[in-house]
């Protein structure tokens, strides 16, 4: 599993150097890396996990329906979407959001 952790890092590292070099042409204003891997934990079923800043219309749970079907991760990624507004309203007291900005690694910068 050691040799399985390290390979499974990798990919992760991979898709995200992609994500930051795709995202931002599509309106993407920040991007923070969250979760396992944020944390330095890389196991067999460690996802990417982002929240991403971006203006849309979208209701809060199809937002990250565009990012799949425009970027068509390699990797398991959860995006996580919300609009410059939300961010700023909710990020005091929103737990996903604190946490991203405490422990979290921001990776587009914007917000």
């Amino acid at each position: 599993m050691i040799g399985f952790a390290r390979h499974r890092r990798q990919l992760l590292e991979a898709e995200l150097q992609r994500l930051t070099t795709e995202l931002p042409p599509l309106g993407v204003e920040a991007m923070y890396l969250t979760g396992e891997f944020a944390r330095g934990d890389t196991g067999p079923e460690t996802a990417l996990e982002l929240i991403i800043v971006q203006a849309t219309d979208e209701p809060f749970h199809r937002r990250p329906d565009f990012f799949v079907t425009h970027v068509r991760p390699r990797i398991e990624t959860r995006f996580i979407v919300y609009t410059p507004q939300e961010f700023e309203r909710l990020s005091p007291e929103d737990p996903v959001l604190r946490a991203a900005l405490e422990s979290g690694e921001q990776v587009i910068a914007g917000q």
